[in-house]
């Protein structure tokens, strides 16, 4: 019995996640039919050839950064997702803030690491690693990018499971090295002992 709640309970989180990420987003034809569909953008960005970029993104929780170029009449040039692994292999070194935002759109999160004198912003990207979330991070040192990196965030208990096998972050114990594996598996799934 306690299975099938926790069937149910995954399946309900599943479908009640799209308030933090957009679907596969309609294609829209002018900026008033964009506005009416999405609403206004949290960003409207003036691009030197006359046209405007709005920018849909979901970040803090999402995963997409909804980026939609208009020209001067109101037609719709581009839609894209500027958080697609294409647009995130577009970061390069010597970057400035303003135009890692204008390439993928509002951040998520920024920290200061003051012995390195590096600032990160990172933004969830779809998950592509062990964790329950992936993030990409921008190291800036004085305003300017000087690398890239990702991350896992894996949940306080330290182990993700999964229906294939549970992935061990660097700090656990492996229970290969004397430890007592905290789960047990019963059937399909993993439980705490």
């Amino acid at each position: 019995m306690r299975t099938s709640w926790r069937v149910i309970a995954v399946l309900v989180l599943a479908l009640s996640g799209g308030c933090a990420t957009f679907p596969v987003p309609r294609h829209v034809a002018t900026e008033a039919e964009a506005l009416a569909v999405f609403g206004q953008p949290v960003e409207r960005w003036s691009n030197g050839d006359g046209t405007t970029t709005l920018e849909y993104s979901t970040q803090p929780m999402g995963e997409t950064a909804l980026m939609i170029t208009v020209d001067g009449t109101g037609t719709v040039l581009r839609q894209e997702d500027a958080l697609s692994e294409a647009n995130l292999a577009r970061v390069e070194r010597g970057m400035t803030q303003e135009q890692v935002s204008r390439l993928l759109g509002r951040h998520r999160s920024v920290e200061r690491f003051v012995l390195s004198g590096e600032e990160v912003w990172d933004w969830n990207i779809r998950n592509d690693g062990p964790g329950v979330a992936t993030r990409f991070n921008v190291h800036f040192i004085d305003g300017k990018v000087v690398r890239t990196s990702r991350s896992f965030v894996y949940p306080h208990d330290g182990v993700v499971l999964s229906d294939v096998y549970p992935h061990y972050p660097a700090y656990a114990p492996y229970p290969n090295r004397g430890a007592r594996f905290p789960y047990r598996w019963e059937g399909w799934a993993w439980y705490r002992r």
